[in-house]
């Protein structure tokens, strides 16, 4: 017996952020590029209008013939995904080196996907969000309603991300026959096998890791600051995800906000790290540990520059000593942490807790 099931772009229709690249890719136009911006304080929230604006160009990009084959290789590659046709992705290990910065928000990894780029040769300034940063592909603790299927999502952004990449990159130069490329990969940490499967395993992570209280105060201060009842608050995407993942493993969605800021943080930020240990990702060896810091994130930058044979500088990293503040959050965090260390141990990992603890 025979089963045929159809399905179509109703089913999968493209992602607005695809449509916006490609509009942007096919008119030269500037790209959004502020990935790399982390001293700014301004706040990173969604952009209400940004899926009307980018229907309004659908129509547009399927009449250029360009636009038309980027949209046809992304449903190839979903297609390849889906049905585990590997021999279709697996061109892209041979011809893209993949280099994955993966860390909790606010833990340095901006500064070193842009000194990856600059130590390739790239303006970082010309480097697309969508390219470089983490909001995409979309991954996040598993969600499953109305239409809506965050798997089938994943992995439609994964196959939308590879069309991306065959059109930015067409000219690059290579390094031993690859084009290298970037990404800052938060969101690997959910997924962490999906992404090990579908890019590879020559791969390469560099985990960032700081402590959870300056991240903390980190975040709060890109949230216009800490609430001043000190509960928790939702302004921003960091502080969503926060919220969502608390969710996740059981906290009362009643009961989020009214509770302390540094204890739902230090939920997220405990959770993160398992997370990152257990979902697969580290079944890659290819793994590099970076710990927040002044020296060691320069350090690590001048070690891309050393391979790559870039005769430019590191940009310099700021650093801003927190470890005075919040006194009464450090025990806690403390705790936090030596679990983390602990389950890192259970896996076959070693935590820097030292180097974490040093409080950066």
């Amino acid at each position: 017996m025979g089963v045929e099931i159809k399905l179509t772009d109703k089913h999968f229709p493209v992602s607005p952020v695809f449509i916006d690249f490609l509009h942007r890719y096919l008119h030269e136009q500037k790209y959004e590029t502020t990935w790399h911006d982390q001293l700014s304080e301004e706040l990173n929230k969604p952009d209400d209008k940004f899926k009307d604006r980018s229907a309004a160009m659908a129509s547009e990009i399927l009449d250029d013939p360009v636009g038309q084959q980027a949209i046809f290789r992304s449903y190839e590659f979903l297609t390849a995904i889906l049905t585990g046709d590997v021999k279709k992705i697996e061109f892209f290990r041979e011809r893209y080196q993949f280099i994955c910065v993966v860390g909790c928000p606010r833990h340095g990894g901006s500064y070193l996907t842009k000194q990856l780029f600059l130590a390739l040769g790239m303006d970082a300034d010309k480097v697309p969000n969508v390219i470089a940063h983490d909001g995409f592909p979309d991954a996040s603790p598993f969600e499953f309603r109305e239409g809506f299927n965050n798997y089938t999502v994943m992995m439609q952004n994964m196959a939308e991300y590879f069309a991306m990449i065959e059109l930015f990159f067409s000219d690059s130069r290579m390094f031993n026959n690859r084009v290298i490329l970037p990404k800052k990969a938060t969101k690997a940490a959910y997924h962490g096998a999906f992404f090990n499967a579908i890019l590879g395993p020559k791969t390469e992570y560099i985990i960032t890791l700081r402590h959870p209280v300056a991240a903390c105060i980190s975040t709060y201060e890109k949230s216009t600051g800490l609430p001043p009842d000190g509960k928790f608050k939702v302004r921003g995407n960091i502080e969503e995800w926060a919220r969502r993942d608390n969710i996740f493993t059981g906290e009362d969605p009643n009961a989020i906000l009214d509770r302390d800021y540094f204890e739902v943080y230090l939920r997220y930020w405990e959770q993160y790290h398992y997370q990152l240990v257990l979902n697969g990702l580290a079944a890659n060896k290819n793994w590099q540990i970076v710990v927040y810091g002044e020296d060691r994130m320069t350090q690590q930058a001048q070690r891309f520059y050393t391979r790559w044979k870039s005769k430019e500088l590191p940009e310099k990293f700021h650093t801003f000593d927190r470890r005075q503040e919040h006194p009464e959050w450090w025990a806690k965090a403390e705790q936090a942490v030596r679990r983390v260390e602990q389950v890192w141990h259970t896996a076959g990992l070693e935590f820097p807790t030292d180097l974490v603890m040093e409080g950066w």
